[in-house]
């Protein structure tokens, strides 16, 4: 990543409904772009360049997708000229920030009545990925979630789940029943060899202790595959 110096005005010179802090005192923060908005978190900019002007080359390297900016590590951030590491780490502090207020649970656990729904909840812990991680959704008889845990991480082409691990966990937390997910970072949504076989070893082990595997779910960033809606599970 590279990203230029250039001339730019000083925001203390802006009019102040145009400074990214008044404008969200004055206007609220849907009234700020994101590159407004990144400029917050950064405080200040260059001795060339506003925080505006080093947010918005920020944004244009991911071609201003918020979803690629939140895949990118704090060493990336820091390719970006003007962005050192506390200014890196704010800005991954912030992403994250937002993926947990999105996966936050209500009051009430919520119902998973499909892949769809157990999707939105894994969703935010797999997509941005650059290696594999294998998670467990733990569901009581209702189906509604009780916790969800990482099991497993490796690197870029696959990680190992034990379901011995799986099933610890699960008797720990007196589940009903569980959803697998894991995913894959290269975008590819079709299952492994290795995939089909670990989903049908778990599925036999959840027999025995009368814990059932309603789903294997594979994140395949913005897609996913759900072995149930293919009826090989």
């Amino acid at each position: 990543m590279k990203i230029e110096d250039g001339q730019s005005l000083n925001i203390k010179s802006w009019s102040p409904e145009d400074r990214p802090r008044e404008k969200l005192l004055l206007k609220g923060t849907s009234a700020l772009s994101d590159a407004e908005l990144i400029a917050i978190l950064l405080g200040s900019g260059t001795t060339k360049l506003s925080a505006v002007d080093v947010a918005k080359k920020v944004l244009a390297h991911v071609d201003n997708n918020l979803d690629s900016l939140a895949k990118l590590t704090v060493k990336e951030l820091m390719k970006a000229k003007g962005i050192g590491e506390a200014r890196a780490i704010t800005i991954v502090a912030a992403l994250e920030l937002g993926r947990r207020r999105k996966d936050q649970s209500p009051d009430e656990k919520p119902k998973i009545d499909g892949s769809k729904t157990a999707v939105e909840l894994i969703r935010g812990e797999l997509m941005d990925l650059p290696h594999e991680e294998f998670w467990v959704l733990l569901l009581n008889r209702a189906n509604r979630l009780i916790k969800k845990k990482k099991i497993s991480e490796g690197g870029v082409s696959g990680t190992v789940a034990d379901p011995k691990i799986i099933f610890k966990l699960a008797v720990e937390e007196l589940a009903s029943a569980i959803i697998v997910a894991h995913n894959h970072p290269s975008g590819n949504m079709k299952p492994s060899e290795s995939d089909i076989t670990l989903t049908k070893k778990i599925k036999e082990a959840g027999k025995l202790l009368d814990i059932s595997l309603l789903d294997h779910l594979i994140i395949a960033r913005d897609k996913y595959y759900s072995f149930a809606d293919e009826g090989v599970i």
